[in-house]
């Protein structure tokens, strides 16, 4: 942590190897980040420099070091959310959806599974509320703000996105399983 403070104070004076060592202990993080939006990971590299050139830019926004890995989280969550918004159509509906599962099974089922693999076949309109608001813990309020969505839309996309990784965790244990039966 005392790196992080000397880096970070080294930093507000524009100091490149400062800025350096920020970037070096934060970017595969913050690249992870703006790919769990994107999806791609060039579109997230490209994100991921943009937030980092207005980190740097306005990092003395930032009031102190400790607040500094989340300050920058929020910029990098930001700039993901705005190329999506920008870059790919997203259709959102407002028809509910009943959940067909327990949340007990779905967080059981997400321990044994590659989330990474999940969000790659997730579609995006699904992909951003679960995020926002299982990742970065927005209520429905915040995320309907954050999207220009009705609060509405925002609760049924989140119970879509929770069907379809129930559906999706179903299909790959079926075909595991179809899988173990050829085998044998």
């Amino acid at each position: 942590m005392k790196h992080l403070e000397e880096n970070f104070k080294l930093a507000k004076k524009h100091d490149r190897r400062a800025q350096k060592a920020l970037y070096d202990l934060f970017s595969a993080k913050m690249l992870a980040v703006a790919n769990s939006y994107t999806n791609n990971i060039h579109d997230a590299e490209d994100i991921l420099m943009n937030a980092f050139l207005k980190c740097f830019n306005k990092i003395n926004d930032c009031k102190d070091w400790e607040s500094f890995p989340f300050w920058l989280r929020k910029i990098v969550v930001n700039d993901s959310i705005t190329f999506v918004r920008k870059n790919k159509n997203i259709l959102y509906t407002d028809i509910e959806v009943a959940d067909e599962f327990s949340e007990d099974e779905l967080n059981d089922s997400l321990r044994e599974i590659n989330i990474e693999e999940i969000f790659s076949q997730m579609p995006t309109g699904y992909r951003l509320i679960f995020n926002l608001y299982v990742f970065e813990d927005k209520k429905h309020q915040e995320i309907a703000e954050i999207l220009n969505i009705s609060e509405g839309t925002s609760k049924s996309q989140l119970s879509k996105a929770k069907k379809w990784i129930a559906d999706y965790l179903k299909s790959k244990e079926n075909g595991q399983k179809n899988t173990e039966t050829v085998k044998n």
